[in-house]
């Protein structure tokens, strides 16, 4: 095992899977000469040349509808967004083409496309860079929706992203990229689809996603010092959801907080919360509890900022509502 960030981890992943196939290929907004915005593709330009790690202008709608034509003539492309507030910009291209392509096509083309980069908010950079939109991507068929916590799955979940033959929308995080973490030298993927348990428990089950479970594992330790044990899962995949290890864990624990960072209505824990209700209500010992942030934009203050998030406070107080105490 090595220790590395994990814009190093995206990049290994990335870089790997170019040399491993030709018809891999990169395409953004400063992804060439400036080693990406986040610098996530390092290297690679001196490495694949300019035919493959391409700087686009700043134009979303363009270069995702070019990146889609192409995988109808053979091409396997990474398109980056330097935030994926601005992938609404191209939505009409990911919504209408990308996810619909192999049903329209009668099976005929398929679509084997990533769209990778940080989702959620990032500190102080305000209501339109601040947005969480898993929720949107993961309710339309034909999408694949991965959001990595880790570099180690972060490494893992992109090289089979990047070998599926399906559209995958991979999200990142920007405070996430320094972030360090064990990853092995060798081969290896991670396969999409499969939630991993972080942290075993028998207590309360706290299901989430990307860099919010942090927040998670803070709450578990401190829970863990008052005698509450926290079985902690990360989706990793929010489609397809594992839905059986949600399952697993609340037949066992029978409580549930499910941790978001993501507008209240309509979101994944909503479709978490009904999955558990539906096929898991007689093991439930309390009402399920979601926290996510607060139902307005993101605001700049960071005093009001500090209110919008979920932290590791909230789900403390959510996991002793759920054990009443």
């Amino acid at each position: 095992m090595k220790t590395i960030q994990f814009r190093e981890a995206i990049c290994e992943a990335m870089s790997e899977e170019m040399r491993r196939d030709e018809s891999v290929y990169l395409m953004g907004e400063e992804v060439a000469e400036y080693n990406g915005a986040y610098k996530a593709s390092k290297g690679m330009l001196d490495e694949f040349g300019a035919k493959r790690v391409i700087d686009t202008p700043i134009a979303e709608l363009g270069f995702a509808g070019i990146a889609i034509g192409s995988t109808m003539t053979g091409n396997r492309p990474i398109v980056e967004y330097m935030t994926f507030n601005f992938s609404l910009v191209g939505i009409d291209q990911i919504i209408n083409n990308a996810a619909k392509i192999r049903q329209m096509s009668g099976g005929q083309f398929k679509c084997p496309i990533v769209f990778r980069g940080p989702t959620a908010s990032a500190g102080q950079l305000g209501a339109t860079h601040s947005q969480a939109f898993e929720n949107w991507f993961a309710n339309t068929p034909g999408l694949k929706v991965v959001v990595p916590s880790n570099p180690y799955d972060a490494k893992g979940l992109l090289k089979s992203a990047i070998r599926d033959d399906d559209p995958v929308i991979f999200m990142e995080s920007e405070q996430m990229y320094g972030d360090k973490g064990e990853v092995p030298e060798g081969e290896y993927v991670v396969p999409i689809g499969v939630a991993e348990i972080k942290r075993e428990g028998t207590d309360v089950t706290i299901v989430s996603f990307g860099k919010i479970i942090k927040e998670a594992y803070k709450a578990a330790d401190e829970l863990e010092k008052e005698g509450i044990s926290c079985e902690i899962i990360d989706l990793r995949t929010v489609r397809p959801m594992d839905r059986a290890a949600i399952l697993k864990s609340v037949k066992k624990t029978n409580r549930l907080v499910v941790l978001e960072e993501a507008w209240p209505f309509g979101n994944v824990a909503t479709e978490i919360t009904y999955l558990v209700q539906s096929e898991a209500f007689d093991f439930l010992d309390a009402p399920i509890i979601k926290i996510n942030t607060a139902d307005t934009p993101a605001p700049y203050s960071p005093v009001l900022l500090a209110e919008w998030l979920p932290n590791s406070d909230d789900v403390v107080k959510a996991v002793k509502k759920v054990m009443y105490k």
